[in-house]
């Protein structure tokens, strides 16, 4: 057993075991008896707490996560930074990394793949809106839960984007299979850069490969800021044209190219979500002149090189009972900082020398006159050195679909890196007419298509004017000519778009501004407001809601909510006097609230038992004080909140004249004294 588990940290949380163990901290479950609730504890190791370094990246990663306050971002609950040790206590997810879950899954449908990145997008808006750029968004860092809810982790090299500019001084932190080129360059890095990152997951969940892998970190450092990924349609077809151009459109290496923002690409993947087969045409510049990334890494001002950290956080994880999933120590070490200023100086003089030289500017083109389409573009030898364009043409002969008839330039030949090749390739030999089946059913639909030798694939989609189960359309259209054994996509009807929507079951614990923006999400509106005190919740936090979260209504309605004043209601304690013994006379009685007179009466100790009972109001913790005939008689602690009354002094009434108190010492719920002969000396034992 570790040494923490079974300990309790700060008299609050209760460690119960260790759930993972990261680069520079441990991971516990832990049990908040203050707030009774589950929540993890990361406990900086160790051998960190005298590195300035990780303490700082520790400190930004609580300081980042305190200012979000989003439904798929983790919560930070408590933070402590002391000598000994310092921990963050987070939101506790019972779940799994999406890393994990793509391992399981290999590909996921894209439904599903756009489910999660609209959720990792919402959650990087709210963050890009505060200031925050996370700068290393990869699966491991996020959690995927059971009802599928995304929720984005690890902050810890997140920065403030208005108060730093460079990643620890030119190093790249991230993991460098997600990491955008200008952050692997040490460049200036913002919003972008987490778009790029997201870019390259969808890529990963899209065809269930990375865009760029090699044998080493370095080499797809290199690639990322050299090469072009192959698209994903080219890995997997089933991918919708539109969705494949998001993707890329996320991942170009120019940031003035990619999405500028987290909620611009959100409303193309809304916009795609509505209408799949939608086509966005996007366009990009291409230099015909070789870029050389290589000489973009030396013009970073930094007197260190860059240090790639695959897995920098999480590269363990326990699972519970203690099983280890997967070990990977954390790359940041001598040899592989040797091996980068040697392969980085290698690379720069090659590329001077290739500045010199015409060989490097050119590369040998081949015939591919014979060879199939797939197998030529995705030869890596042209990865990143020739740009390739099909035109599909027919042929009557027997060459296979796929198969290039022809190429322009012609090959044998050597060619400048970058030029542009068209590849003429079969796409079949008769051309047939699509046949218009609108409004068919499902199996005459694909009974139709399969007798016109056409392969269909199906995609249902909401229709406000075809009955469900029927065909709204096809893509390529009815009556448009294709290649026999071309595929066709049938959309078809799913009925009229659902109108009603759920009340989120997470408005309950938000902040009244994000319980707003989650509402919006799901096309309903804040109503009536209304704050409740004694809630024991910060000012503004929901703490009700009507109609009641999960409850289905109608999208455009409103929610009323009920919020967290902040504040204590006024209170009633009564508090019982007992009056002096052996005096039937009246007295004056006098009360005063923290120096203030609150009441007056006139009371005689021979009525009624003996005590004199007065009623007050209040909030918070106040001080009674209570005279006879001017003099002072008692003085109590009066905790309205708690509903306690403290008796903490006792003085004797002798004929108009005070005693001495009787003790300073509080005593609890207002004791019976008994009061001694007034002639004798009053001392503590006297009690």
């Amino acid at each position: 057993m570790d040494k923490y588990t079974g300990k309790r940290l700060d008299g609050r949380y209760e460690i119960h075991e260790l759930i993972g163990v990261g680069g520079m901290a441990y991971v516990y479950r832990a049990f908040d008896t203050i707030d009774d609730r589950t929540v993890a504890i990361k406990i900086l190791k160790d051998e960190f707490l005298g590195n300035e370094e990780f303490i700082r990246r520790f400190k930004n990663e609580s300081k980042a996560i305190a200012v979000l306050s989003h439904p798929n971002i983790v919560k930070v609950y408590d933070v402590s930074f002391g000598d000994r040790i310092q921990y963050i206590v987070e939101e506790y997810i019972d779940g799994i990394t999406l890393k994990d879950y793509l391992s399981q899954q290999r590909e996921i449908k894209w439904k599903e793949a756009i489910h999660f990145t609209i959720q990792i997008l919402r959650a990087l808006q709210h963050a890009h809106e505060k200031g925050i750029v996370h700068r290393d968004i990869k699966p491991q860092n996020i959690m995927l839960l059971q009802d599928g809810t995304i929720k984005v982790t690890d902050f810890g090299i997140a920065r403030f984007s208005r108060s730093e500019t460079r990643t620890m001084t030119g190093k790249t932190i991230g993991s460098v299979h997600y990491i955008a080129p200008e952050q692997a360059r040490g460049d200036l890095t913002d919003e972008k850069a987490d778009i790029y990152s997201v870019g390259v997951m969808l890529y990963e969940m899209l065809t269930g490969r990375l865009p760029f892998e090699a044998d080493n970190a370095v080499s797809v450092a290199i690639m990322q800021l050299q090469a072009d990924p192959k698209p994903p349609r080219e890995i997997n077809p089933a991918i919708p044209e539109g969705l494949e151009e998001i993707t890329m459109k996320a991942m170009q290496k120019e940031p003035s190219h990619r999405y500028q923002s987290a909620s611009e690409m959100l409303r193309d993947i809304e916009e795609f979500r509505r209408n799949p087969s939608i086509k966005f045409e996007y366009k990009y510049f291409v230099d015909e002149k070789p870029t050389k990334y290589i000489d973009a890494i030396n013009t970073v001002k930094s007197s260190e090189p860059p240090v790639y950290n695959d897995n920098y956080e999480y590269e363990e994880v326990v699972e519970r009972g203690g099983k280890k999933k997967s070990v990977a120590p954390l790359i940041v070490t001598g040899i592989l900082a040797a091996f980068l200023i040697v392969a980085l100086a290698l690379g720069i003089s090659t590329v001077l020398r290739g500045c010199e030289s015409e060989e490097e500017t050119e590369i040998y083109l081949e015939d591919f006159v014979g060879k199939m389409y797939n197998d030529v573009v995705n030869d890596e030898k042209y990865t990143g050195k020739i740009i390739f364009e099909k035109e599909e043409v027919q042929s009557d002969g027997d060459e296979a679909i796929g198969q290039i008839l022809d190429q322009k330039p012609s090959g044998n030949m050597n060619v400048r890196t970058g030029t542009t090749v068209t590849l003429y390739v079969n796409a079949g030999g008769e051309m047939v007419e699509v046949p218009d089946v609108t409004n068919y059913s499902r199996s005459d639909a694909e009974s139709t298509l399969i007798s016109r030798e056409f392969v269909p694939e199906f995609v249902d989609i909401s229709d406000e004017t075809v009955e469900e189960g029927k065909v709204v359309r096809t893509e390529p259209p009815a009556k448009s000519s294709i290649a026999k054994g071309a595929s066709v996509t049938v959309y078809i009807s799913s009925g009229p778009a659902d109108t009603s929507v759920s009340v989120p079951s997470n408005l309950i614990g938000l902040d009244l501004d994000t319980a707003r923006q989650v509402l919006s999400e799901v096309g309903l509106s804040v109503g009536n407001t209304t704050p409740r005190d004694d809630t024991g919740k910060e000012e503004g936090v929901i703490v009700d809601c009507w109609p009641l979260p999960g409850t289905k209504v109608e999208k455009g309605s409103s929610v009323d909510l009920t919020y967290s004043s902040g504040e204590t209601s006024e209170k009633q304690l009564e508090v019982s006097v007992d009056l002096p013994a052996d005096i039937s006379y009246d007295l004056s009685l006098k009360a005063y609230i923290d120096g203030t007179l609150v009441k007056e009466e006139v009371v005689n100790p021979t009525y009624g038992s003996g005590t004199y009972t007065l009623t007050f109001s209040g909030k918070g913790q106040q001080e009674l004080t209570i005279e006879l005939n001017g003099t002072k008689y008692r003085v109590y602690a009066l905790n309205f909140d708690a509903g306690e009354i403290t008796l903490q002094e006792s003085y004797l009434y002798v004929d108009d004249t005070p005693s001495q108190p009787e003790s300073s010492a509080p005593v609890s719920e207002d004791p019976f004294i008994s009061e001694p002969d007034p002639l004798l000396p009053i001392t503590p034992s006297d009690e």
